[in-house]
């Protein structure tokens, strides 16, 4: 799945090894589980943050609802981050759009796989995961009770993921054992597959907005709000995008985010993207040293 997972660092070892013609190193699992999945599988802060987005969501949505909006929340065709547009409400019924893996659902039995073999994502794994793991998955914290709310205001609850097409009855059942409700395909459910356009969601948004009037989205990854954010600006630009003020006003106004610093499209970026010249320092010994 392309963006699900930033390369370990045993991944990285196994392609030095291949490289070079020596022996593949067996990967090493950490004596505890990797930062990201401590915090994002373990912490208080992270499902108070995610509890604290989805009350947020509910707030939104309900106040919406009451207001009846003349526009969704999906970009419309043609239009860019720095001058958005989007796709008319006229008289379509609400929706609300989420991605899943780690918006709604937790993978917490293929992430305990990941940690305890040291192994990092495969294609032929995840979708071993997508076929068999229902078992060992959850609610993101506060999703499961933001969603039935959803519905009782009549806001149809709508799932747009990259998880694949071929596995949708799993899918299907792994999204009820979540806790989440039920999920019909190509009607509140749209999987990678479903059109041409692989990993790439705004096809799908069209085809839902143009059924519903969308008035609330939420993801892990900027590219469930749009494929804009994801073709291919340098790191800083990136994250410059997200802050100019024709898109900083929907963050929390119909667009919500939640925490994933386990993988995906945020993980990148160098020591000159992330750490910029005029915000440098060194400590004391460093400092010493020169």
């Amino acid at each position: 799945m392309i963006g699900r997972r930033a390369v370990s660092a045993g991944a990285l070892a196994l392609l030095a090894a291949c490289s070079t013609g020596r022996p593949e190193p067996v990967p090493v699992a950490p004596a505890d589980p990797p930062a990201g999945m401590q915090y994002l599988y373990g912490s208080g802060e992270a499902a108070a943050l995610s509890t604290q987005v989805w009350q947020v969501l509910t707030a939104y949505v309900a106040a919406a609802v009451k207001a009846r909006p003349k526009d969704s929340v999906v970009l419309a065709a043609g239009a860019a981050l720095d001058a958005p547009r989007f796709v008319p409400c006229g008289d379509k019924p609400f929706a609300a759009l989420f991605d899943v893996d780690e918006t709604v659902m937790l993978n917490t039995g293929y992430e305990y796989d990941g940690a305890r073999t040291g192994n990092g994502f495969d294609a032929a794994g995840w979708d071993a995961w997508e076929q068999t793991g229902e078992g060992a998955v959850g609610p993101v914290p506060g999703a499961d009770r933001a969603l039935g709310e959803l519905r009782r205001l009549g806001v149809t609850v709508v799932f747009n993921t990259n998880r694949s097409a071929a596995n949708v009855e799993a899918t299907v059942r792994a999204i009820r054992a979540a806790g989440l409700g039920d999920a019909v395909h190509g009607e509140t459910l749209f999987l990678s597959g479903d059109d041409a356009m692989g990993s790439r969601k705004d096809g799908r948004r069209a085809t839902i907005a143009a059924r519903y009037c969308v008035i609330a989205m939420a993801g892990d990854q900027l590219g469930d709000f749009s494929d804009l954010f994801n073709a291919g600006q340098p790191v800083p630009a990136r994250r410059a995008a997200t802050t100019q003020d024709a898109v900083a006003g929907l963050w929390g106004r119909g667009w919500f985010v939640l925490p994933n610093p386990v993988y995906g499209s945020a993980l990148k970026g160098g020591f000159d993207d992330v750490f910029p010249l005029d915000k440098r320092w060194a400590g004391p010994a460093a400092r010493e040293k020169n």
